[in-house]
């Protein structure tokens, strides 16, 4: 027994040695899964290329599947940038938090283009910095809450400008009016988040401002950005055709017209998708899993900004 007793104490006991060695080989199991998902990416894209190719030009989300981002996204960016005519391998990401969970990462790492990356917190994008990508990548992190009147010069200070292949604007709240203030920049690809809960019908955006905090604006979480509409009137304006939103409704995508390929565009009641994810909290932060309809009450009575009209209105 006695011996027993001092085998489990020998156990207990903090050794350097056991865990320098449980860390290297907790590092070696979570860089094999990693390997293993990028490598299962490699393949369904080689898959959506050589045999799906004709059915997804016409409903891309048939090219969905997760690598790094939130929901299939991963799919559809790496099938558009494979099919269409893209010389400035070049991408641009707003919104990435720690960047672990986002739409450009296999994009990097599979793909190696050059990207720049922002974040409003200091924390996230140091957590970046920190990663092996930030090295053996061409990547740029920076930290900043972009705006209207500051994203142009963010842009163009990291050195991107013209032609570029991909921008992505995820930043839950002023999507619209900070795309709309691009000038620096061409993407022939541009991804934006739209308020699948404003609907399909209405031309609506929160009203402009910028320091706009999703969850200070309204505690439910559901009031931010912009309806597809909004978004598919300022994507025409700027020179991009619509062809569809993910499955998970929350991401539209836009090519640039001289550049569409074949692809089909689509308009807003064709392509949108209404989000089926139930994020609403109440006053005390609690998730309240409203869905469908229900959603657009909880915000009922805010002002919205009506891009079509340019007045402000109350949702309701």
């Amino acid at each position: 027994m006695r011996n027993y007793f001092d085998s489990l104490r020998s156990f207990l006991r903090p050794d350097t040695g056991n865990i320098a060695r449980l860390e290297s080989s907790i590092s070696s199991l979570s860089n094999n899964l990693e390997q293993v998902k990028i490598s299962n990416g490699k393949m369904l894209s080689k898959m959506n290329l050589l045999l799906y190719s004709d059915e997804i030009r016409k409903d891309i989300r048939k090219s969905e599947f997760k690598v790094y981002s939130q929901w299939g996204d991963d799919g559809i960016i790496n099938y558009l940038i494979n099919y269409l005519d893209i010389q400035k391998k070049e991408f641009i990401e707003f919104g990435v938090e720690s960047y672990w969970e986002a739409n450009t990462r296999f994009l990097l790492v599979n793909d190696n283009w050059r990207g720049l990356i922002i974040d409003g917190s200091e924390r996230n994008i140091e957590a970046v910095k920190q990663e092996d990508i930030s090295w053996q990548f061409d990547l740029t992190a920076v930290c900043s809450f972009v705006n209207a009147e500051n994203i142009n010069d963010t842009i163009s200070k990291y050195g991107f400008t013209g032609d570029i292949g991909l921008l992505h604007i995820d930043i839950d709240g002023n999507d619209y009016w900070v795309w709309k203030a691009i000038q620096v920049v061409q993407p022939i690809i541009v991804i934006l988040e739209y308020n699948s809960v404003f609907g399909v019908t209405n031309p609506w955006t929160i009203p402009y401002n910028p320091k706009f905090n999703r969850t200070e604006a309204h505690f439910s979480n559901l009031y931010f950005g912009t309806s597809i509409l909004s978004a598919y009137d300022l994507a025409s304006t700027k020179g991009y055709d619509f062809i569809g939103c993910n499955s998970n409704g929350n991401n539209a995508y836009f090519v640039r017209r001289d550049k569409l390929k074949g692809l089909r565009p689509l308009n807003p009641e064709e392509g949108y998708v209404l989000s089926k994810f139930s994020e609403s909290r109440d006053a005390e932060g609690r998730l309240t899993y409203i869905r469908n309809e229900n959603r657009l009450k909880a915000i009922s009575g805010l002002e919205v900004f009506n891009t079509r009209s340019g007045r402000m209105e109350r949702v309701g």
